[in-house]
């Protein structure tokens, strides 16, 4: 197969721009990236109960230390 052409691609281009409008382009474009955003919140969000649940199970391990010294 062969590449898309500048007229193939501006073709398409116009076609998609009459089917959806430059408004509901933008529209979706602000929504896929307050998703995007959204999703980084996210990931750095899980990222600090791992960091709770490695402080709790070294707490959790010197409480079984001291069990064995008693």
């Amino acid at each position: 197969m062969h590449a898309p052409s500048i007229w193939g691609i501006l073709v398409v281009a116009v076609v998609v721009i009459l089917l959806f409008g430059r408004g509901k382009i933008s529209g979706m474009m602000g929504e896929v990236a307050s998703g995007i955003k959204a999703f980084q919140k996210g990931m750095k969000d899980d990222d600090k109960p791992a960091e709770r649940i490695q402080a709790g199970a070294e707490i959790d391990a010197r409480e079984v230390d001291k069990s064995k010294d008693a």
